[in-house]
């Protein structure tokens, strides 16, 4: 069967064979046009599209597609708002850190060629480095902005770009859309300046990694705890990734001397050649690991992903090792930081911790015991990085998280920080086997304080238009004929976050919500549940967020309780009919 190629697939392949490409990309597109048709019109069929993140797309030749070009008008793009932001900074200055992917290193030089070209002052890592370790840099130098090439954890086909700015948080609107505009008015390749200026590029290496350690350290809130505990046994797979080097140096600096890693997985390999996904979200991505910890006997394993900036991590239940999701993570990560913070005497009433609002509701909980302001903002981490600003010289931020595997602990880096988290768990690890007991006692003994929280994320896809059509036409129905109950327990608020509006159903009064627009549904009933709902900004599906809770008067009821949760869950997603 001949595949039937669009004339604008084909108008577009002809612009780029006539445009200022160079040879070998002309002969590959001349290959796709002779050879391999469906090629063709997955290269160019869109152009590759600067969402509010930046760049993410299979590597090849093409308009929708991560290559020299695409990655060279993104960078012209952002270089042209940049000069029309800081038109009073000379120079203006750009860090750019790159991942282990394929191609990575190439796409890296490209950026600082083309910011270069521009008369801009380019810091660039002399090889692969944390995402985090970007954000730290662009405080450091007093950058305007930065990138980062990295898709995190997507399959090995792809690459992507990351943009921040001067604040060393990923780009918020206006900037996001009003850079996504100038990067759109890029039409061909000869309106992008290749011609690198190599005295306007730096290059930082190991002296940087050593101020970003030191850094980390200063997080240290139980050092004489670790002198106790330095041969607590630590498995780390960086996942062929860029934390192969820093996390266990990070947790070296903390006083750790057991720290051990997975040989196969410390090859530093943009094929991942050990796992399906390089996505610690993923239990396969941790087997390797925790196989490793039960052959010598660890007590805690923890994984990165390629740009570790999300840690996975998987706690000893006796003789078997448990995974924890998100949630569980930050609630043992921000009970020890409370707790250690009241211990030390450095609450002073004026501190403040920061999550999603998709994140369990255990972490304000926590918050309120130790009276400590908590905030919630949308998803993703660019808006924690913002409230974090917007606080400056007010209110100081203890640390935070989102369920998506993401944290932070200090504000010296405004993205989640995988580096400084291991670091920080192994110590609330330490700290907990210094009390002896493991995390998991831990996490219970929070339960039986709190009450059990349990989560699920359930995500349905619904590929191409009529896709879309559908994920809309959802999110309209449950914005105007909301469930009056939810596995028995009646509907009490409703937050409308593209409406701004938070009702109160049992007063009716209203409130607005002083969070930024989003196309986001969030229902709480009577007996504590909650549930978000919210369309994907960067895949075609629809997440659906899911936070129960029960009382917890002893963990002998554990196993009966978190069942019960289980099926409390099963009845929302019922009634939803998800």
């Amino acid at each position: 069967m001949t595949t039937q190629i669009d004339q604008n697939v084909l108008d577009k392949a002809n612009s780029w064979l006539k445009g200022s490409y160079d040879q070998e990309t002309k002969e590959a597109i001349k290959n796709m046009m002779e050879n391999d048709p469906h090629e063709l019109i997955e290269s160019f069929y869109k152009d590759l599209e600067f969402g509010t993140g930046g760049l993410r797309g299979i590597m090849g030749v093409g308009s929708n597609r991560m290559n020299k070009y695409t990655v060279g008008a993104a960078t012209q793009g952002y270089t042209n708002y940049l000069k029309q932001c800081f038109s009073d900074a000379d120079p203006i200055k750009v860090a750019i850190a790159y991942d282990s992917r394929n191609n990575s290193p190439y796409f890296a030089q490209i950026t600082a060629d083309v910011f270069s070209a521009n008369g801009l002052k380019v810091y660039l890592f002399d090889s692969l480095r944390p995402t985090p370790e970007l954000s730290f840099a662009i405080r450091h130098f007093g950058c305007q902005g930065g990138i980062v090439i990295t898709a995190s954890h997507n399959p090995k086909e792809y690459n992507g770009y990351k943009a921040y700015w001067d604040d060393g948080g990923q780009m918020i609107s206006p900037h996001d859309k009003n850079v996504i505009e100038e990067v759109n008015k890029i039409k061909d390749a000869s309106e992008v300046k290749f011609d690198g200026n190599p005295d306007l590029i730096e290059i930082i290496g190991e002296e940087f990694d050593d101020l970003y350690i030191e850094m980390i350290k200063s997080l240290s809130l139980s050092p004489e705890v670790i002198k106790r505990q330095k041969d607590f046994k630590i498995v780390y797979t960086p996942i062929h990734g860029t934390g192969v080097k820093l996390v266990p140096q990070a947790l070296k600096a903390f006083g750790f001397e057991k720290v051990y890693g997975v040989d196969e997985q410390d090859v530093v390999d943009g094929n991942f050649p050990t796992v399906e996904s390089p996505n610690p979200e993923e239990p396969a991505a941790l087997e390797m690991a925790i196989n490793k910890a039960k052959e010598i006997d660890a007590d805690l394993v923890m994984a990165t992903d390629p740009d570790a900036d999300r840690v996975g991590i998987a706690i000893r239940k006796g003789d078997e090792f448990i995974l924890l999701n998100g949630n569980q993570a930050a609630s043992l990560l921000i009970y020890y930081l409370l707790n250690k913070w009241d211990e030390n005497g450095k609450l002073t009433g004026n501190e403040f911790i920061c999550k999603t609002i998709v994140t369990t509701e255990l972490l304000n909980d926590i918050a309120d015991k130790y009276h400590v302001d908590h905030y919630d903002v949308l998803t993703g981490f660019k808006y924690i990085a913002d409230l974090i600003k917007s606080f400056e010289g007010v209110k100081t931020f203890i640390g935070g998280g989102e369920e998506s595997y993401g944290y932070l602990v200090g504000d010296f880096v405004r993205d989640k920080d995988a580096v400084s988290s291991c670091a920080m768990i192994a110590e609330t690890a330490a700290w907990a086997a210094d009390q002896g007991i493991g995390l998991y006692d831990l996490l219970q003994d929070i339960y039986l304080e709190f009450g059990l929280y349990k989560e699920k994320l359930i995500s349905v896809v619904r590929k191409g238009k009529a896709g879309a059509e559908e994920i809309e036409n959802m999110m309209s129905d449950f914005r105007d004929n909301p469930p009056e109950s939810l596995n028995g327990s009646k509907l009490v608020v409703v937050k409308d976050y593209l409406t701004g509006e938070n009702k109160n159903l049992e007063s009716g009064d209203t409130s607005p919500i002083t969070l930024p627009k989003s196309n986001v549904l969030q229902f709480f009933t009577k007996d504590g549940s909650k549930v978000s709902i919210r369309p994907s900004g960067t895949e075609p599906k629809i997440k659906f967020y899911f936070g129960v809770k029960s009382a917890l008067d002893s963990k002998a009821d554990f196993e009966k309780v978190d069942a019960e949760l289980d099926e409390k869950i099963t009845g929302i997603i019922r009634d939803l009919g998800v």
